[in-house]
């Protein structure tokens, strides 16, 4: 009853109890509450006694059986968001660090960046708490760290990590492959009164690169034309999937930008 009226427009205790006894006594009964209504006293000390991390722990789950399959794997993409509508007085709207199943965008689970951290850990406990077999793990360039691309390999599954300018060292060395002589793969989408091209290279990581467990490195041009203006970014990609699991074809399927406002998809 609380959930159907928080998708109503519900945003508090009062509100959620108004909500029900409008709703009526036949939409409560299909839901389960033969007695009607409760109040918000009630509801309070309801949703006090809730293991809230429990709670999403369930939820991730059964949202998990009803993820679609890319290109036959699991793709799960782990993204920050801030919260919003929750920031009180002097205090800082809370921040997550969430997974969510590309394809249908089903929320798998969420971890809160703890005060004075950043994403990083976070992002390492909600992996650590998935079931990674088979999974292909996609994040950005924030993440692009040693122990990450291990916590996701020992666990069974593969990444796809983004290298930008900010890591200066690693883009460089990725930068400074051969790229022109390599054949390339492009696709063009149109829509929202815009056209997206892009544009894929791949080649096997070269032994002088060392990045745990990286198998290839792509690289992803993204030319965006909206009316006259022609914006193009550039990024590299780490991934840990070989040719076999993961060619450049599997690899324009998944690159769909939609989960964060930053975030490229391989």
């Amino acid at each position: 009853m609380a959930v159907c009226a928080v998708v109503a427009g519900a945003r508090g205790f009062t509100a959620i109890g108004e909500w029900a006894r409008d709703a009526g006594g036949v939409a409560l009964a299909r839901m389960g509450l033969e007695r009607g209504g409760v109040d918000e006293s009630t509801l309070r000390r309801l949703f006090a006694r809730l293991d809230a991390g429990r709670l999403d722990a369930v939820l991730g789950a059964w949202a998990a059986t009803r993820t679609t399959l890319v290109a036959g794997r699991r793709v799960i993409a782990i993204d920050g968001k801030t919260v919003r509508g929750a920031r009180g007085g002097s205090s800082q709207a809370p921040r997550l660090v969430a997974a969510l199943a590309h394809g249908s965008g089903a929320v798998l689970g969420q971890v809160a960046v703890r005060e004075k951290s950043n994403e990083i850990p976070a992002a390492r406990d909600l992996l650590a708490a998935l079931d990674l077999d088979g999974v292909v793990i996609t994040m950005d360039a924030m993440h692009t760290q040693h122990d990450t691309a291990t916590l996701v390999t020992e666990a069974g599954g593969d990444y796809v990590l983004t290298v930008k300018a900010n890591q200066k060292s690693l883009f460089t060395q990725l930068k400074a492959l051969p790229w022109t002589s390599v054949p390339a793969v492009t696709k063009t989408d149109r829509g929202h009164g815009r056209r997206v091209t892009r544009t894929i290279k791949v080649v096997d990581v070269p032994a002088w690169i060392e990045f745990s467990g990286a198998v290839q490195v792509a690289q992803l041009r993204r030319t965006v034309t909206r009316k006259d203006r022609r914006t193009v970014e550039i990024v590299y990609l780490l991934t840990s999937a070989d040719a076999t699991a993961a060619p450049p074809a599997v690899g324009m399927r998944l690159n769909r930008p939609g989960f964060g406002r930053d975030l490229r998809l391989w």
